[in-house]
């Protein structure tokens, strides 16, 4: 009987094909073990990190027409979950016909009551706030100037106070605001039908 030996032979294509498997398979158990997030999860995560970068510093803005109280709220959540710093502000805009700190009894009294309810509101949700009242020419430019001042990332305007302008819910002055602002700008209009996120000193409790 004649025996023969089977021979192994190794060629260099037989290496290269081996190895070109075994990458193949430590990758799809890498991809297996690794997968890529999805669509939706990279927008989330943009979105955190937007939300980071927007709310680091939040100027909340009142005057005697912009009412900023339903915005608050949500700036005062906003912040608590941030830790951010929060601003309210009152600008009082002084007629060219009075000195600029013109004494403004009754806007003045208009200010410290609504800084006031911007403090209940901000220390309802754990959050520290300054305040401040500022006389101007123009609540544009004060807005604008203290926002460069306080290196904000955010302004915070609410509408105008209802009856006070009939038709359009938004004026001159916030429109010029959020042109010029050299950071982000978020505008709240309260709906006919909607529901602010803090209740009215007196109001009925909501369901």
């Amino acid at each position: 009987m004649i025996y023969h030996n089977d021979a192994v032979t190794i060629t260099v294509a037989g290496v290269v094909i081996a190895a070109v498997i075994m990458v193949a398979i430590v990758a799809t158990l890498w991809w297996m073990l690794h997968p890529p997030a999805s669509f939706v999860q990279k927008l989330a995560r943009e979105a955190e990190t937007e939300l980071e970068r927007m709310v680091g510093s939040v100027v909340v803005v009142f005057s005697q027409e912009i009412e900023s109280n339903h915005m608050m709220a949500l700036a005062a959540k906003l912040a608590s979950g941030e830790k951010s710093e929060l601003l309210a502000i009152y600008v009082i805009e002084v007629p060219y016909t009075l000195p600029p700190d013109a004494a403004m009894p009754v806007e003045e009294r208009a200010a410290l009551d609504a800084l006031g309810a911007a403090e209940t509101i901000a220390t309802n949700t754990d959050v520290s706030v300054r305040t401040d009242i500022i006389k101007a020419r123009s609540t544009k430019q004060a807005v604008l100037d203290l926002a460069k001042r306080e290196k904000a990332n955010l302004i915070v305007l609410g509408s105008f106070r209802e009856g006070k302008y009939s038709g359009a819910p938004l004026g001159r002055t916030i429109e010029e605001i959020a042109a010029d602002a050299k950071c982000d700008v978020l505008i709240g209009v309260e709906g006919k039908h909607g529901t602010l996120l803090y209740e009215e000193p007196g109001s009925p409790a909501s369901p």
